[in-house]
């Protein structure tokens, strides 16, 4: 059965319990999945700034009427720090907007909430901010009250801008900007969030096209977004997701790209490829959204900070499949590489860049796949600086590689393939970077997205590792050996004649387990007494050996309290 382990460290004559696990997302209960995370890095920026490590996220979709969002995140000592680039065709906002009004115009409303995305309804520690486009003064503030929201006052600093021929005209614009700084101090904090803790994160794009305000529905994130339903919403959390590998002997590595073994890799690009969508210059609403470049052997990667450069932005998604690794393995590390060739821009102008990859949960096919049926990303994973080319040195071009060991391991367990898209948080102008795709031909097999897996055999494992009991009483372990084929015979002599050992049964067929009793003899103890029986498995020729370990009587320390 492959699964995540979870490591139990013991010290002195007691123990301290070490959960040795990645913080990938999980759905929270009686939601349903996937759910959606952003993994907010921290900044030194005093005000935030524009690093290009910023987590991103997206929503909404590219159309006359529809708008679609990237989301930059980061946090710093004193505030969270959230901004979005939206595309827009046509822009309004009210010159006399009030508290009730403002979600009636091109708005933004953020929710967080700092226990988490949990509850039927906003409570106390539930937050609610409203921005619309050109009217920061009048942004609104709410606070949960266990059944809704009340009006209260919550500084922030709310900051909007917008790109186009002009607003509350009906001419054709880009889009529009909002950010929000949120100080701690504002949410009853005394200092920013430990690393590793998880709010509830919510966001909706409110549209206006004309001066009467017909009616536009909501873009929301997440899909399922209820303003008023924190269970409903995604999770922000604090800090980049990290992965510990499980205990296991490495065994072997397999590695996958398209063509190498019979692997089918899917991938693609969507957005305004290398061309900046030329093809729909000027108007890019109809059409770029909905353009597919299935086939093309060469993807851009590409984002900046200026909404008005939308259509030059690309990301690139990938599928690639993991039945290729053995079944009932523990995933130790894996990479995703692909390979550089080039980058946008004249001499002098590239600009470098942070390229993350964000997992995905939904399929998709390559023949299909746009801008606006790609699918959201689950959570950002992996970032990586990437350079622009000084020179080529020549194919395959430059290795470019990702840590995506935890969504490997996740997919894996899951028994479904790696999704990955690759975008960016960048700045600059001329930030797109060139890379070859796995439909680049033969010649180039090598210069293909290459995924390798460091795999090996989960060990012999004994669940719990150590009990405490009284005297005459009983223990029960359950005993794994997934790292073994075929039949397994197990084995476990006493250490003492004062403890009885009892394994049922002897010889097991992983997944298949067994259950050792250790009973103890004794009727009464003046001081505690450890054993530690010693176990073999042995099975296809191998052998694996762990331990058990019972203490009778005495103390158990849980540190940092002492049960008796």
């Amino acid at each position: 059965m492959n699964k995540l382990r979870t490591i139990l460290l013991f010290v002195l004559a007691g123990w301290l319990t070490i959960l040795a696990s990645g913080q990938f997302s999980q759905p929270a209960a009686g939601q349903t999945a996937p759910l959606r995370r952003v993994n907010a890095p921290y900044t030194t920026s005093e005000n935030g700034g524009w690093p290009k490590n910023r987590a991103i996220f997206w929503f909404g979709q590219v159309n006359p009427t529809s708008n679609y969002a990237d989301v930059r995140t980061a946090y710093n000592d004193t505030q969270l720090i959230i901004s979005l680039n939206i595309f827009d065709r046509q822009l309004w906002f009210d010159n006399t907007p009030t508290a009730v009004t403002l979600e009636q115009w091109d708005a933004v409303t953020l929710y967080l909430n700092l226990s988490g995305n949990v509850g039927s309804a906003p409570q106390s520690d539930s937050y609610r901010f409203v921005v619309q486009l050109r009217q920061e003064t009048s942004a609104a503030t709410y606070q949960g009250n266990g059944s809704g929201w009340d009006t209260a006052v919550i500084p922030f600093t709310p900051t909007t801008g917008w790109r186009g021929n002009g607003v509350n005209n009906g001419t054709t614009a880009r889009g529009w900007s909002a950010t929000f700084k949120i100080p701690y101090s504002s949410l009853g904090l005394t200092g920013k969030p430990a690393e590793g803790t998880v709010w509830g994160l919510g966001l909706a794009l409110h549209d206006r096209d004309d001066a009467g305000g017909t009616p536009i529905a909501d873009q929301v994130w997440p899909e399922a977004l209820a303003g008023g339903q924190p269970s409903t919403w995604g999770q922000l959390h604090f800090g980049w997701p990290t992965y510990t590998p499980p205990p296991a002997t490495p065994a072997g590595t397999t590695t996958i790209r398209h063509g190498l073994n019979g692997a089918i890799v899917e991938d693609g690009h969507v957005g305004g490829q290398a061309i900046c969508g030329n093809p729909f210059n000027p108007n890019f609403f109809n059409g770029w959204g909905d353009a597919n470049y299935a086939g093309d052997d060469q993807v851009n990667v590409q984002n900046q900070m200026d909404v008005a450069d939308w259509p030059c932005f690309s990301k690139f998604y990938l599928t690639l499949p993991l039945d290729a690794i053995p079944a009932g393995k523990e995933i130790i590390s894996a990479t995703l590489t692909v390979y550089q060739f080039g980058n946008a821009g004249g001499p002098g102008e590239a600009k470098p860049s942070v390229i993350q990859a964000l997992t995905v949960a939904e399929e998709w096919s390559e023949s299909s796949i746009t801008w606006n049926n790609a699918p959201l990303a689950v959570q950002n994973v992996a970032r990586v600086n990437v350079d622009p080319l000084a020179n080529f040195p020549g194919w395959p071009g430059v290795p470019i590689t990702w840590d995506v060991s935890g969504a490997v391991a996740e997919a894996y367990a899951a028994g479904q393939p790696l999704r990955l898209a690759l975008y960016s948080a960048d700045s600059e102008q001329h930030s797109g970077k060139y890379f070859s795709s796995s439909d680049t031909g033969d010649w180039n097999a090598n210069g293909r997205p290459t995924l390798e897996v460091v795999w090996g055999d989960p060990p012999l494992l004994v669940l719990p590792p150590v009990q405490r009991i009284e005297p005459g009483q009983s223990a029960p372990y359950t005993i794994s050996a997934d790292g073994l084929s075929g039949s397994v015979t197990l084995s476990a002599p006493s250490p003492s004649p004062d403890l009885l050992v009892s394994l049922s049964p002897s010889v097991i067929t992983p997944p298949q387990t067994a259950v050792l009793t250790l009973t103890d003899t004794h009727s009464a103890v003046t001081s505690g007494i450890w054993y530690t029986v010693p176990i073999t498995a042995t099975g296809s020729g191998e052998t694996q050996t762990a331990q058990a370990q019972l203490l009778v009587g005495g103390a158990q320390v849980f540190l940092p309290l002492v049960e008796k």
